[in-house]
């Protein structure tokens, strides 16, 4: 009853965006997640990657608990210890020399786009187009859209940004062809994880740096979905052996509390004066808390190579599905822990019945399954997945 009181009022009142699975989520521990029926769900979704250290992992909630007791929020014209500490710490583990911190990862795209443009102004220079990729995503906010390379998320909101010209991901000649002496920077997601789970190839992403540097284009990069050890490195962008010039990150990096950030180097951020741009919650102190002890904890516990090591497990664990199935799925597409598996159809009704069988995974570009399981995942909890997901694929293929 309780179940059905709370589906209906969540009906009854929040808006309708979301397709939601009529599951209601009460706890969860580490890798397991616990419903209002006492079901329990392996989750391999980690509330879209964002969940890297599992559900309430002891650091992280006894910073948030911790600073919680101390303050609650101060407004961004003071300093406050917890995210200078944050801000500290994300540059010695990146290229970065500045931060800049928000709320998500769209307004960690704005901040990006608004920096670039801004960037060329003060230099004097008429530099404001910005080069994005087809099949990207970068978010839901105006700014954001108009970057996406994805015309149903835009279908419906009227006029978007100017000065957006879009290439082909993985071609570098499109690029070329896109950019201009009015090019201020490209921007690009190490994966394209909306878009089907299709990772740069790492010829093409070293050959954008290097043209990016010949014209004096600045270069984004998305890590707001693989940053912070998912992919088996601290960032994405390491195993391409290149340095970005701005780079946004969120999702992972609040441990579960909602936080986004840019970053980039002295050189650029000199772009932004005071005024230029701000947040009101950006830099919160118990957000900043729980993110730094979430990063302190990766480093410290060898999280990173446990992703690598267990992404390489799933991928052999989905790649014998495909010989298993193959009337099923035909391609396994990712790194670390951002995997995909490409089916022959939808993939929203294997989905469902996966949940059924007490197993949490997505969908990404209507016809690929998205893994994204936290990046404490063991051995053993993989061998799980797989067999309630086996499972699920026999009612499938059952109709």
């Amino acid at each position: 009853m309780q179940t059905f009181r709370i589906i209906q009022n969540g009906d009854d009142y929040l808006l309708p965006v979301y397709n939601r699975q009529k599951i209601v989520l009460m706890r969860g521990d580490g890798s397991y997640i616990y419903d209002s029926e006492r079901m329990v769900y392996l989750d391999f979704f980690s509330g879209i990657a964002v969940n890297g250290l599992g559900q309430a992992f002891p650091e992280v909630v006894n910073a948030i608990s911790e600073t919680a007791r101390k303050l609650g929020h101060v407004s961004n014209y003071y300093y406050n210890e917890p995210n200078v500490r944050l801000a500290k710490l994300l540059c010695e583990i990146s290229f970065a020399q500045k931060v800049f911190f928000c709320n998500s990862g769209a307004e960690a795209i704005e901040a990006s786009l608004k920096l670039a443009r801004k960037y060329f102004f003060r230099l004097g220079q008429d530099r404001s187009e910005i080069i994005s990729f087809n099949n990207s995503f970068h978010g839901r906010t105006y700014g954001a859209l108009s970057v996406t390379g994805q015309p149903k998320y835009q279908e419906g909101f009227g006029q978007l940004l100017s000065g957006i010209k879009f290439a082909t991901f993985n071609d570098i000649e499109s690029v070329k062809k896109a950019m201009t002496d009015k090019t201020a920077a490209v921007l690009i997601e190490t994966i394209q994880c909306e878009g089907g789970i299709h990772p740069a190839d790492p010829k093409f992403f070293k050959e954008l740096r290097d043209i990016t540097r010949e014209n004096g284009v600045l270069l984004i990069v998305d890590e707001v979905q693989t940053g912070l050890g998912r992919t088996g490195k601290m960032w994405a962008y390491e195993h391409y052996e290149i340095e970005p010039d701005i780079m946004t990150s969120a999702k992972a990096l609040g441990a579960g509390l909602p936080m986004g950030a840019m970053l980039t180097t002295n050189q650029v951020s000199q772009g932004f004066k005071p005024g230029d741009h701000a947040s009101t919650f950006g830099g919160n102190p118990i957000v900043s808390a729980a993110a730094v002890a979430n990063i302190e904890t990766i480093i410290l516990k060898d999280v990173v190579a446990n992703a690598g090591k267990q992404g390489d497990y799933l991928r052999l664990c989905l790649e014998q599905l495909i010989k298993d199935f193959p009337q099923l799925f035909t391609e396994v597409r990712g790194m670390g822990l951002v995997q995909g598996l490409q089916m022959t159809r939808e993939a929203g009704p294997l989905v469902l019945k996966c949940a059924r069988e007490g197993l949490l995974i997505g969908s990404a570009h209507e016809t690929v399954l998205r893994f994204l399981p936290p990046l404490i995942i063991s051995n053993e909890d993989i061998d799980l997945a797989m067999e309630k997901l086996r499972k699920a694929i026999a009612a499938e293929l059952q109709g």
